[in-house]
């Protein structure tokens, strides 16, 4: 149960309305057959269990935060006929036992088989052989009751089955030593300890005090807490022992599920815990020893918050163990709205000083990236993108291939009698006191929240279509636990469901009903172990079919919410008719390959057929294409930044605007024949050099500007180049933040002119004021004169967003620089949020042109005609293509003479989204005349009537903090959820209203056709997992074609959103077509999985480049190539612009040197080029060439 959205320091709050049962109903289309998936009635199952909650003025949700928790499914062949049985677990009522009779009908065998429950609040149910003598037992957890006699877990030892083929059962809890009293949710059973025989775990969820989840606070790490989980070791001999302290189970948490797994790929079982409320979740890595250790923080960078049911399972089919964890954010906006209160940015501040990771309200998907240089795998979390984080107050996740195309699809269960995160509730509650109106009365004033469940079809990879209504999920419900299973043994999977109130749902799956043409084909396999261990629980398997292709599976039924599914492993297989082999991994490690194996059948493998041993999973590459090299260079700084809430100058802002840097910037400045760089400074933080010896070794040095300079601003784009003609390089930095007032003199830019030692005096006078808060600087000589001239980007307007800055173009005349912005070009002046910018000659004319792109913009095209710059965006062909672009990077990716660009977005990782049929909208202007700029943002949410309408992203609270006169205009949390754009903006106030549009949120490729014209393409979906900055477009591998490396992630997103930290740096192949394939992260080592900003490339004396990414408050990142292609390097000369290189079989590539590019960033002028070049012709940029022989 869920109460932390409320943060509110008084008393943990829930309610259940006096419930009348629902009519029984079928949705008309699944009554036709017309779907995937038909409800059947009880009727027709004779399945009536219904999980009846009976609550009072002293039982209810306002008193007992867990009433509405559930109760759970359980699957198993208990009387070995071949068919699956059900288990339901009651709270109020009585536990079920329903025998499979075949035809999908069953029979209520509970009081012949003694598992009524003994009169517990039954709560997960575990189905599992514990006892290793073939017949499934049943492991019932227990909670709630006050008096401990009455909570312990309930151990039903199958008896086989008597005369007339029922299986009875005896209850043995306290026989075996696993009577556990402490307010279980759920057992499971695996061999933590390689032994042989089934260990237990348990999830705990005990609440002692009410404001405890919900409030930060010191965790317990010792093992005292009562709401600790527990661990029990099999003795062997028919025993257990609680092993809990010792085995460092040590951390408390309110467990809702456990998922077991080998997360590591060492062989040995781990173990993953979805805690409630405040707790974070657990991830207890096997040491290998009988004990483990919490590592979450190294494999994650964030979880749900209230962690519901979760399952580990491979969604993508990589091989790898992916993770989905249910939470409770709504899809409707309404709900949203009553439920989610301010941005609660202190709760970033909270979590570091109490030590917990970050969590986020919302479904996760945590993809499985692989092996990290870090010596662990490492997850990415993408829910946004992959479609389903927003299925409301839910439970369970089935995770399976439910129309058999060969990829896992997802169906969720949902709903809440009552719900005591209302924010209307909550102020109402608070106006009367707050604590103690705990009666049914009050209860009747809680929402209800009855819905349909979800289901979600795979598309191919980790994103998900919602198919919902086409599967036939319509029926609104309060259901928790889940399970699937073939019951009718047809080749397809069926569901069971236990739900609150309502009788229990049995779903078949009609993809395989007699009569209709089966469309996919498909493979179920048991097991068959030895010793304790029969079911051969902990073995994984592989499936190898179509050229290639791989799904895995671990073989852990308990699994999801409270649940157990079928023990039969389940593969669906599309149009596939054979499968190449099977690999199977035991526990131990023996293994069997099964080779031409026929479709459409069920498989038995043994342990006794098991021959040699397979070492696990190798989640590492051999030899990854990048290094860290950090030490190897002594390049090791943390870059420090003052945490600023941007918030509380603008409440309703989409992410903070004063968390860019640092940049970067690559240049020899002593001299010595050495490249140097620049690490730009935060504000109250100085910038910092590293300065490169003859060995290649660098020393970080801060004394080369002056000490005493008492600048207060914030350095972001930072550039060197010959400002002067003096022969030596000049530092420029672009000062600004949106910390900063509006018109501060701290933004304003600094030109530091070098003494030709490379010691940097600051000379102010040869700038115009610029007042403006900068992102970044690119020199070229734009007006053919000799010297470099600059075009320095405006980001931000201090406490104006998203008002455009004032950006610049500085012309150089003998070391000063002069505005001449509305001369070359007026329309620059105040053109748009810019992020980046390029000297790029788009259209081959030998000029070099301007390309930008910026927050709330198209990419932007301005060219150069001798005499000025000329915007002809309009006509590019992708003037609609408006997004948060964040970065440039150039080159002639598709090998056809001329510059293409790769553009850095949003990404789609997001729930900020935009796309031409539902365009994300800011207005802003000063709604209310107190000289303030009121911006909203809004996207496209579902509303009441089903439609998708504009609402805002803002909460109610933070609309109010912006506009106090929210708060009587919308006075209930609801009134403001039913507002759409149009009612929050009447035709009046969009006059002279600023308002801009974004349709595109993709990292592309863009095309450059010729003539002016462009065409976008999206890169792969491993690019558009978080948002894209620092790039480099580099020929890695010798091959002749242009690849692409790219860092990124933004922690600055509002904390709603959160932290958008998918990234972990990415290498993608290009195939010289416009192409790119991304590689693994083992494969590729290159790894950067922070807040990466800038990425720079610079040559060192050991003739080899290395990359340098810069990371928001966290270590610089060096990384090289092990094992690099031949090259030689060509140095340029300052004016140089574009280079032609000619190979020795006759082809040539057209390059383009620049002075900085990509975000906030500069890398080396040394150009690499491959081994076998014939000549080179260097272009400078008033058109005089020269050949050059590398």
């Amino acid at each position: 149960m869920k109460s932390r959205l409320l943060l509110r320091p008084f008393a943990l709050i829930f309610a259940l309305l006096a419930f009348t049962a629902s009519a029984w109903s079928q949705p008309k289309a699944a009554a036709q057959n017309k779907t995937l998936f038909q409800l059947l009635p009880p009727a027709r199952t004779g399945i009536n269990f219904t999980n009846k909650i009976f609550e009072s003025d002293s039982l209810n949700i306002l008193n007992q935060a867990n009433i509405y928790n559930g109760g759970g499914v359980g699957i198993g062949d208990f009387n070995h006929d071949g068919l699956q049985d059900i288990f339901l677990s009651g709270n109020m009522v009585s536990s079920k036992l329903y025998l499979n009779k075949g035809h999908m009908k069953f029979e209520d065998i509970t009081d012949r088989a003694g598992v009524t429950g003994d009169g517990r609040w039954c709560t997960g149910v575990s189905v599992v052989d514990v006892n290793g003598d073939g017949w499934l037992d049943i492991y019932v957890s227990a909670s709630f009751r006050k008096d401990a006699r009455l909570r312990t877990n309930l151990l039903y030892i199958n008896q086989g089955v008597d005369k007339n083929g029922i299986p009875t059962f005896k209850e043995s809890a306290v026989a075996y030593g696993i009577a556990d009293t402490g307010f279980s949710t759920q057992g499971i059973f695996f061999d933590y300890d390689h032994d042989g025989d089934l260990d237990l775990y348990i999830v705990t969820n005990q609440i002692n005090d009410p404001r405890t989840p919900i409030r930060f606070r010191p965790k317990l790490t010792d093992g005292s807490a009562l709401n600790n989980d527990r661990l029990y070791r099999n003795n062997g001999n028919g025993t257990f022992t609680n092993v809990t302290k010792e085995a460092g189970i040590l951390i408390e948490g309110w467990g809702h599920a456990g998922c077991i797994s080998d997360f590591n790929g060492d062989g040995w079982l781990d173990i993953y815990i979805a805690d409630d409320f405040v707790s974070n979740d657990l991830l207890y890595i096997n040491n290998r020893d009988g004990t483990f250790t919490d590592r979450l923080g190294e494999y994650f960078h964030h979880t749900g918050w209230n962690a519901m049911g979760t399952d580990v399972v491979d969604i993508n089919n990589d091989g790898l163990p992916d993770i989905v964890s249910m939470e409770m954010l709504p899809e409707n906006n309404l709900r949203k709205k009553r439920m989610l209160a301010g941005n609660e940015y202190y709760n970033y501040f909270n979590s570091q000083r109490f030590g917990y990771t970050h969590q986020y309200i919302r479904n996760v998907l945590q993809l499985n990236r692989g092996m990290s240089p870090d010596g662990h795998p490492v997850f990415s979390e993408v829910g946004f993108m992959a479609g389903i984080y927003e299925t409301d107050w839910s439970w369970c996740p089935l995770v399976a291939d439910f129309d058999n195309d060969g990829f896992r699809d997802l169906v969720v269960t949902n709903g809440l009698p009552r719900d005591v995160t209302d924010l209307d509730y909550v102020a109402y509650n608070s106006g009367q006191g707050g604590f103690g109106h705990y009666d049914l009365k009050m209860v009747d004033s809680l929402p209800i929240v009855r819905l349909p469940g979800y289901s979600f079809k795979n598309n191919g990879g980790f994103t998900f279509t919602n198919t919902s209504t086409d599967w036939g999920f319509t029926h609104p419900s309060f259901s928790n636990g889940g399970a699937y299973a073939d019951l009718d043994n047809d080749g397809d999977l069926d569901l069971v469901i236990n739900n609150i109130n309502e009788p229990a749902f049995v779903y078949e799956n009609t993809l395989n009903t007699p009569g209709r043409p089966a469309k996919s084909h498909w493979l179920s396999a048991s097991f068959t172990g030895v010793g304790q261990n029969l079911d051969g629980i902990g073995s994984s398997m592989r499936v190898y079919y179509d050229h290639g292709k791989q799904q895995f599976y671990e073989h852990q039924p308990c699994r999801g919410y409270m649940s157990t599914d079928d023990y039969r492993a389940h593969f669906g297989l599309g149009g596939v008719t054979h499968i190449d082999s099977i690999r199977v991994r035991w526990p131990d490690g023996r293994t069997q390959l099964l080779k031409d194996v026929s479709v459409d059948q069920n498989i038995t493998v043994s342990y006794r057929d098991a021959a040699g041993y397979i070492a696990p999973y190798d989640y590492h590459a051999s030899s990854p294409l990048f290094r860290n090299v950090a030490d190897n260079y002594g390049i090791h700084f943390k870059p420090q930044e003052k945490d600023v809430i941007d918030y509380n100058i603008q409440p309703a802002l989409p992410h903070k605007l004063s968390q860019y840097g640092p940049g970067i910037a690559v240049g020899d400045v002593d001299k010595n024949g050495y490249e140097d760089f620049y690490i730009g400074g935060a504000a109250g933080h100085k910038g910092m050099f590293f300065m490169q010896d003859e060995k290649g070794n660098f020393t970080i040095d801060s004394t080369r500007l002056p000490l005493d300079e008492g600048h207060p601003g914030e350095d972001m784009g930072v550039l060197f180049f010959d400002a002067d003609g003096d022969g030596d390089l000049d530092l420029y930095v672009v000062s600004g933040s949106y910390e900063l007032a509006p018109g501060s003199p701290a933004s304003q830019d600094i030109l530091y002119f070098n003494d030709g030692q490379g010691r940097f005096t600051p000379h102010y006078d040869a700038l115009p004021k610029m007042f403006s808060n900068g992102s970044c600087v690119r020199a070229a000589d734009f007006d053919g004169d000799g010297d470099l001239d600059l075009f320095v980007a405006g980001r931000v307007t201090s406490g104006a967003y998203p008002t455009p800055p004032q950006s610049y173009l500085l012309e150089n005349h003998s070391g000063s620089f002069f505005d001449v912005t509305k001369r070359w070009c007026p329309e620059l002046q105040n053109i748009g949020m810019v992020t980046d910018a390029l000297w790029s000659d788009f259209d081959g004319d030998g000029k070099p042109d301007l390309v930008l792109t910026g927050e709330w913009m198209a990419p932007t095209f301005l060219k150069n005609t001798g005499k000025g710059l000329v915007n002809i965006s309009d006509s590019t062909g992708i003037a609609s293509h408006k997004g948060w672009w964040n970065s440039l990077v150039a080159g002639d990716f598709d090998n056809d003479g001329d510059i293409d660009y790769i553009a850095g977005n949003l990404g789609l990782n997001s729930n900020y989204k935009g796309t031409p049929a539902e365009p994300m909208v800011v207005y802003a202007k000063d709604l209310d005349d107190n000289g303030l700029l009121d911006a909203m943002v809004f996207c496209y949410m579902r509303a009441e009537d089903g439609a998708r309408k504009l609402f805002p992203m803002t909460a109610r609270d933070d609309m109010a903090s912006q506009m106090i006169s929210m708060r009587k205009r919308y006075p209930s949390y609801k009134s403001y959820g039913l507002a759409t754009i149009d009612d929050l903006w009447k035709p009046k106030d969009r006059e002279n209203a600023l308002m801009f549009q974004a349709t595109d949120m993709t990292s592309s490729y863009i095309e450059n056709l010729g003539n002016g014209k462009f065409a976008i393409h999206a890169l792969p979906a491993e690019a558009q997992i978080a948002p894209v900055y620092g790039m480099d477009a580099v020929d890695i591998d010798g091959d002749g074609d242009l690849d692409l490396l790219m860092v990124g992630n933004d922690y600055g997103m509002e904390p709603y959103s959160g932290r958008h930290d998918a990234f972990m740096g990415l290498y993608m192949k290009g195939d010289g077509r416009g192409g790119f394939t991304p590689w693994p992260l083992p494969a590729s080592g290159f790894y950067a999985k922070g807040d990466a900003k800038g990425l720079a490339r610079l040559h060192t004396a050991r003739n080899e480049d290395i990359w340098v990414a810069t990371q928001n408050q966290d270590s610089l990142v060096t990384m090289h190539l092990a094992a690099p292609p031949v090259r030689k390097w060509i140095d340029l000369q300052p004016g140089d612009f574009s280079i032609d290189v000619f190979y020795v079989d006759g082809q040539k590539r057209h390059m383009e040197a620049y002075y900085g590019s990509t975000y906030l960033s500069q890398s080396s002028r040394k150009i690499p080029v491959n081994g076998n070049v014939k000549n080179v012709v260097i272009t400078d940029f008033r058109g005089n060439k020269r050949e050059v022989m590398p």
